[in-house]
């Protein structure tokens, strides 16, 4: 296993270090006088900036360097959920894009308090930011344990906890001062990072690939395949169309992690493109990725490997960048696991604070009487701060976890939004299509979603049921649970 980084990589890692503190100074100068301007930008984001910030959010680490292991181990089938992706923000697009516009909402939750009343606002918005400590910390971790690998060669806690404070100042840096502007406008800067890196690992990984018939051999071994059309497959047809499809639409539509973003375009057809337009960008950057994973499989074709470090399971890619990479790549490759940490970072603290100040705080301190709006920009400062706490420390106990744990944190990170989201689905298809509900139905619905995913987990009652039929059976639970009532 190679040493530690040399002093190229080193200059690489030092000069993104360099850009990230020159733009994040530059991009928090701009004034900031209400909470909507630091949350939503005043409504004037470009376009083209949101998609692209759309994108780098919904990338993280675990993308990164899961695309590839997934063609590795597998064929493209993934990309078939950028597909059903696709069709859930059509229906986002058009269904629910309007409605948030039409209210002037500044977090999702919103719809909610006109539907229903605050208190289904308020508790949304709770299952919201419990869901997204967990999910998000143990995201946040999982690019840290990557990045400790790399830059100290070992995976000892402070070693960890080091990667993860790098992570959270690196987006605090941009989130802090200027607020979603600059967190979009920090995250195309992100997003040319990872992309850029990915492309030079394909570039590099071509040329290493001599006297290889790619296509042939990759044909031999079944991995063009881009449609699963069996029946238990993780990413087919069915669960496409039907599991994947609902979780889709709530990451693109019912999560403010996402759709914060969106709401700062300057009208509801913009938004509406620029959402529409990050998948269509999000498509081919996957297909880099897993086109990665299909080289590596290539390269390692006639090698006996072991993906392990120090007693951890890795993934390919990092198993490449650990024992193959050259200098330079090496350092490109890791700024670019740090940049798409830090666009999945940086989105989910402004996220995080805009539910907790405008759907939480903001209601309960205007009923104490009038007061001046640069008091909410203060708090939600302060939110932005208390999440980056809350976060870090979710992540190093996430150290913990799996070390102690045999639950995977991997698939807990990945699926633990699918605990809010059967609720969350439920009660909107409710409020948009029926007449039936209220702030009660809300909240069991809510609970209910949430106990029937739990209960369909195989650590709780042994039921073993693929992940996109949890959100079918989780989101008609709560759907009929919402039709208790009538409105």
């Amino acid at each position: 296993m190679q040493s530690a980084f040399s002093n190229l990589d080193w200059l690489v890692f030092g000069s993104y270090f360099l850009i990230l503190a020159v733009t994040s100074f530059i991009l928090g100068r701009v004034k900031i006088t209400t909470s909507r301007d630091y949350f939503l930008g005043s409504n004037s984001m470009p376009m083209f900036a949101v998609a692209v910030s759309v994108l780098a959010t919904s990338q993280s680490a675990a993308t990164f360097l899961g695309a590839p292991e997934f063609s590795y181990a597998h064929d493209f089938t993934f990309i078939g959920f950028y597909f059903s992706a696709l069709l859930a923000v059509i229906f986002v697009a058009y269904v629910l894009i309007p409605k948030f516009y039409e209210m002037k909402a500044v977090t999702v939750y919103e719809l909610l308090e006109v539907r229903y009343g605050e208190s289904a606002k308020k508790y949304a918005g709770v299952m919201f930011l419990i869901g997204r400590v967990l999910a998000s910390g143990a995201r946040l971790y999982i690019g840290a344990i990557a990045i400790s690998m790399i830059l100290f060669s070992d995976i000892t806690f402070l070693h960890v906890a080091i990667s993860i404070l790098i992570l959270m100042f690196g987006a605090l840096a941009y989130t802090y001062f200027g607020g979603v502007r600059s967190v979009i406008l920090s995250d195309v800067i992100q997003a040319v990072t990872y992309i850029g890196a990915g492309v030079a690992v394909l570039v590099f990984l071509y040329y290493s690939l001599e006297n290889i018939d790619i296509i042939n051999t990759l044909q031999e071994h079944n991995k063009l395949n881009f449609v699963d059309t069996s029946i238990d497959g993780k990413f087919n047809l069915v669960g496409l169309l039907s599991g994947w499809l609902l979780l889709n639409i709530a990451a693109f539509g019912l999560d403010q992690d996402m759709m914060q973003r969106v709401l700062t375009c300057k009208n509801k057809n913009e938004a509406t493109k620029s959402l529409i337009l990050s998948i269509l960008l999000t498509i081919p950057v996957v297909l880099l990725f897993l086109t990665i994973g299909v080289f590596l499989f290539l390269f390692y074709l006639q090698s006996d490997v072991t993906q392990s470090f120090e007693g951890e399971k890795i993934t390919i890619f990092m198993y490449y960048i650990l024992n193959e990479m050259p200098e330079g790549l090496r350092g490109l490759v890791t700024v670019g696991a740090i940049a798409a940490a830090l666009s999945s970072t940086n989105s989910v603290l402004g996220a995080m604070a805009s539910v907790a100040i405008e759907d939480l705080y903001k209601p309960w301190r205007l009923k104490q009487g009038k007061i001046d709006e640069i008091h909410f920009v203060k708090a939600s400062r302060i939110a932005v701060l208390f999440f980056a706490v809350l976060l870090s420390v979710m992540a190093m106990v996430s150290y913990f976890w799996q070390h102690y744990s045999d639950l995977s944190l991997l698939s807990f990170a990945l699926g633990v939004m699918a605990f809010a989201y059967t609720g969350l689905l439920g009660i909107y298809f409710s409020a948009i299509f029926t007449s039936r509900g209220d702030e009660k139905t809300v909240l069991y619905s809510l609970v209910g979603g949430f106990i029937t995913v739990l209960a369909l987990q195989p650590y709780t009652f042994g039921i073993s049921i693929g992940f996109s039929w949890q959100i079918v059976i989780g989101t008609v639970i709560a759907f009929l649970i919402m039709q208790t009532s009538k409105d």
